[in-house]
């Protein structure tokens, strides 16, 4: 009889190596979803439209039209005055970040064609120290913004900050009132400044140039404020309202003019210069 019974033997399972990167979660929806097919959609999620974060360089090639961007004050690099340390020197921090991203700091400024209208663009990288604001940011966009002034260009900024870079103390503060003052010559030139805010937009940087857009404009789900939810809570000692900061709650409240996604904002950008800006800013 033992002829015919089958000898219990452990099942092998074949091990299949996949490759890292592969695949992404959603940091909304939590779902598993194929890289290439993120990349493909402009980084946005196919199954809940959460927008990735992106980097300067991907916007600005996503937004303008082929081959137009010609970049300005490329080589400003940030100074130390604090002598600043924590774990490592500002100074090697700074080159960290240099090599990461290969930007000189945190802001890209440059002229480029929107569809065929010339404009002047602002855009922070999150991904250089948080998108954070320090003397080169400042000065970058006061440049930007003074040559749009001379020019007669929209200006458009495009935020991904975490504010104010305080490695540099006040110096880093002092920026929210260089830009937000330049932003007011600018705008007697009455030529349209749109400002489109990507998640996170905080601290120094919403409280100055990002909030002074005539035209404010957010891509869906993301968060906008000054202090994170948790501080503003401890400091008023209440629970805060569901969705608090984010996009679609500053919409309701009247904190900004429309939600746009990344697939849609070229479009709606041309249509708005081309109410705003006139025919005499055409390429």
């Amino acid at each position: 009889m033992a002829w015919f019974k089958k000898k219990d033997q452990p099942v092998l399972a074949k091990k299949v190596k996949v490759p890292e990167g592969l695949w992404v979660k959603c940091n909304s929806c939590k779902e598993i979803i194929y890289r290439k097919e993120v990349e493909k959609n402009l980084k946005v999620c196919p199954k809940c439209n959460y927008h990735f974060r992106i980097s300067a360089k991907e916007r600005i090639s996503l937004f303008i039209d082929e081959n137009s961007f010609i970049e300005i004050g490329k080589n400003l690099v940030s100074r130390d005055p604090l002598n600043f340390k924590d774990q490592i020197t500002y100074k090697n921090r700074l080159t960290e970040y240099q090599k990461k991203t290969d930007n000189k700091d945190a802001v890209i400024t440059g002229t480029a064609l929107v569809g065929n209208y010339k404009v002047m663009l602002v855009v922070l990288d999150f991904e250089f120290m948080g998108g954070s604001m320090g003397s080169v940011v400042g000065e970058k966009f006061v440049m930007a913004a003074e040559k749009a002034t001379e020019e007669e260009l929209p200006l458009i900024s495009i935020a991904s900050s975490g504010g104010a870079r305080m490695h540099e103390g006040i110096i880093s503060l002092m920026q929210m009132a260089k830009t937000s003052a330049a932003i007011a010559r600018f705008k007697e030139k009455r030529r349209p400044y749109i400002s489109i805010l990507a998640d996170p937009t905080f601290g120094g940087v919403s409280a100055s140039f990002a909030m002074l857009g005539d035209i404010i404009i957010a891509e869906p789900k993301s968060l906008i404020g000054f202090a994170g939810p948790r501080v503003i809570e401890q400091t008023i000692k209440q629970q805060l309202p569901e969705n608090f900061q984010t996009a679609e709650f500053l919409l309701q409240h009247g904190m900004i003019d429309m939600i746009v996604s990344r697939k849609e904002l070229k479009q709606t950008i041309v249509k708005l210069l081309s109410l705003t800006a006139g025919n005499e800013n055409t390429g």
